[in-house]
């Protein structure tokens, strides 16, 4: 017959036994944490460098495709910009004084300009990088801000209309326009200057055709990896 203090050095004993089995389940769970863990931030590391490559070669391409632009109009009298690539005409070529109607004369020009634009921009190389095409109005300072939003507003919206028209004379450009061309005012926020720096309302007033690559996309998706 066991004693009191059998019974209690059973218990003790007992107790003896199940703390290091629990002990080693808790040391189980904490390193199967630490391997889950260890694997997310290698899966992670490989996604973000992966991001890094693709940046760097959207990079590239932005920095050949403003190359081939540049190449492209040179000597055309067309501006294009050297850091985005943006093509800046100025709204004479197209419309009236205050207008938003084109001029019977504008037709040649863009039945001339879009085709070589999107020859350049829209081909096999670029095409699949190009997330929009932006048809941006631009005015300058005379009248309020509202009236020249609207006004810059209707002059991209004029052009891109006759582009996706069925006047327009090439249809394979309209198909490959459709789902990125967007229309774009400025109103006179984005004013232009002269030679010396001062402001130029001649200047100001004008049409740019813009593209913006997916960089952008990928930029989200890489802050959406780090959990931003």
């Amino acid at each position: 017959m066991d004693t009191k203090y059998q019974r209690l050095f059973k218990k003790e004993s007992d107790e003896g036994h199940f703390w290091p089995s629990f002990t080693d389940v808790l040391t189980v769970i904490l390193l199967c944490f630490i391997l889950i863990f260890i694997a997310m931030m290698v899966i992670k590391s490989y996604q973000i460098e992966e991001m890094k490559r693709t940046i760097d070669q959207i990079m590239g391409v932005r920095v050949q495709l403003v190359n081939d632009l540049k190449e492209e109009f040179d000597g055309t009298g067309i501006t294009v910009d050297e850091n985005t690539g943006a093509i800046i005409f100025e709204t004479d070529i197209l419309f009236e004084y205050d207008k938003a109607d084109l001029k019977p004369d504008s037709y040649q020009f863009l039945d001339e300009f879009v085709p070589k634009y999107l020859d350049v921009l829209l081909n096999e190389g670029y095409e699949a990088y190009v997330a929009e095409i932006i048809i941006e109005g631009h005015t300058d300072r005379n009248g309020g801000y509202l009236y020249n939003l609207e006004l810059a507003q209707d002059r991209a919206y004029s052009v891109a209309s006759y582009i996706l028209g069925n006047d327009f004379p090439y249809k394979n450009i309209q198909e490959h326009l459709a789902g990125k061309l967007t229309v774009n005012s400025r109103s006179y926020t984005d004013f232009r200057t002269d030679k010396n720096g001062e402001y130029s309302a001649e200047a100001s007033r004008r049409v740019e055709f813009k593209f913006r690559l997916k960089d952008e996309e990928i930029l989200n998706k890489t802050r959406e990896i780090l959990g931003e």
